[in-house]
């Protein structure tokens, strides 16, 4: 444990092991916060002996608002969501001991003494492509992935702040999960699994490049003091129960690859929902020009360690084409029986590349995935075979950066974990199998919310001292055993 990471847990300590007044073997209740880019959900875990589950108590929608000055995240809007799922929680289950949040990456709050500044930009705001070459002019790409490790995507948080304004006004900037936990406890601080996203962590030494950020312009007043999961931020109002708030692997697909059930050491991962996260997890990072070159990034774990992956689209583009439809029939689109209609059609002899930029940003997507194909956007009659061609491009980006990530780390892959929203697309799994060569086990859905109960549960006490993620998969696998595609081709 470095220097800065003692100082954290002495000012943020996990609480103590079996703090609460709970019998040997009993089931212990957590809230789990889960905000997807999409949409939010508040969740009951509960852990026991033998016992690993979840309890949805509150669902609601998410996705970019438009403002006069851009695309934003209604953060009052959420807030006023995460409060309402979390009394619901409380009064469900009075015996809840903590609350952990987590949230998709890069977006931030710049917070004055009065609160928050102004709405969260949303990522797929197009300002973001003003901050690549602004950054780019003082810290070139390639010695910036030596320092920070991260693929190039236009929308990483150093992007963002180079067209930032408002930085003057700022005393600190929170990332979104590190947001809501601020409002809950009045303390701000950055998780360090989400940081490792911004840009502006060392990837070798997870602390804050104070360096880069000062040659960028950042001041370095707006970086948080660093905490890693399992440490508590601090307690909920007392209408909330006065509990705590322990910081859980914040960024999403940290929570979620906590809850991966890896079968082999030579397993990889993908966690789909609007994006798809494939890679595999190691214990140190990988910033050869290989690695940069395939886009490929280091992004932080639990417990120390290193989420290589590759971000592909993932179900943002059948998403977004079921939206544009719905909203052309003046209906909703009925999901399961389109895709039972797209898996009866013969497979399609074109594809298009599900990565392509055009693809980001909302929108008309039937008519950028026909423009990109060389055809028409297709009328009702042609829709099963649309969905299809989505789902199988989806796939083989899937298989592509699946044989990349082997190919990087000189490693034969044996197994792909596929959880998340994805993992209920029948569809989508085999097409990955088929495509990979390799096979495809499937769950468990919500590994994002399983992975968020699980840290929370050991900083708890739950567990054996010390229990490792290979521990904590082993519950999640027995509880929740993955359905296996073997692959056809």
């Amino acid at each position: 444990m470095s220097s800065a990471e003692r100082a954290a847990a002495r000012a943020y300590p996990s609480p103590a092991a079996g703090s609460a007044s709970a019998a040997p073997g009993a089931v212990r209740a957590v809230a789990a916060v889960d905000l997807g880019a999409t949409s939010g959900r508040v969740m009951i875990g509960r852990v026991g002996e033998g016992v690993l589950e979840l309890e949805q108590v509150a669902r609601f929608p998410n996705g970019p608002v438009e403002r006069a000055d851009g695309w934003h995240w209604d953060v009052d809007a959420l807030w006023g969501h995460v409060r309402e799922g979390l009394a619901e929680a409380r009064r469900r289950e009075p015996s809840i001991e903590s609350v952990g949040i987590d949230s998709w990456a890069v977006d931030y709050g710049l917070l004055g003494p009065d609160g928050l500044l102004a709405e969260p930009f949303h990522y797929r705001d197009d300002r973001t492509a003003r901050g690549v070459d602004a950054v780019h002019a003082v810290v070139p790409f390639e010695e910036l992935y030596r320092r920070n490790g991260l693929q190039f995507l236009p929308f990483n948080t150093l992007y963002q702040y180079a067209t930032e304004a408002r930085t003057a006004d700022a005393e600190a900037s929170v990332l979104i999960p590190d947001l809501f936990a601020e409002r809950l406890t009045g303390r701000r601080v950055a998780e360090r699994t989400n940081a490792s996203t911004t840009g502006l962590l060392n990837v070798r030494t997870g602390e804050w490049d104070l360096a880069l950020a000062e040659a960028l312009g950042i001041p370095s007043r707006l970086l948080p003091p660093l905490i890693d999961p399992g440490q508590t931020i601090g307690d909920t109002p007392a209408e909330l129960g006065a509990i705590p708030v322990i910081a859980v692997g914040s960024h999403d697909t940290a929570s979620a690859v906590v809850a991966v059930p890896l079968s082999t050491p030579n397993a990889a991962y993908i966690s789909c929902g609007t994006w798809g996260l494939v890679g595999l997890e190691l214990t140190e990072p990988i910033v050869t020009d290989a690695a940069r070159a395939a886009n490929f990034t280091n992004e932080g774990g639990v417990d120390g360690r290193v989420r290589f992956l590759h971000n592909v689209t993932g179900l943002w583009l059948l998403s977004e084409t079921i939206r544009a439809w719905s909203e052309a029939d003046g209906r909703p689109i009925d999901l399961r029986r389109l895709l039972s209609a797209a898996g009866a059609v013969t497979a399609p002899a074109r594809l298009f590349d599900a990565e392509d930029p055009s693809l980001t940003v909302p929108g008309d997507m039937p008519a950028r995935i026909a423009a990109l194909l060389g055809c028409d956007p297709p009328g009702r009659a042609g829709r099963p075979m649309f969905a299809r061609i989505i789902v199988e491009s989806t796939a083989q980006a899937f298989a592509r950066a699946l044989h990349t990530a082997a190919s990087l780390v000189d490693r034969e892959l044996n197994a792909v974990h596929l959880v998340g929203g994805g993992a209920l697309n029948e569809l989508l799994c085999q097409a990955t199998a088929d495509r990979s060569g390799l096979p495809v086990l499937a769950g468990p859905v919500e590994a994002t919310a399983l992975g968020n109960v699980l840290i929370q549960a050991r900083a708890l006490g739950c567990f054996s001292t010390n229990a490792s993620l290979e521990e904590l998969r082993a519950r999640v696998a027995t509880v929740y055993p993955p359905r296996r595609f073997e692959p056809r081709l």
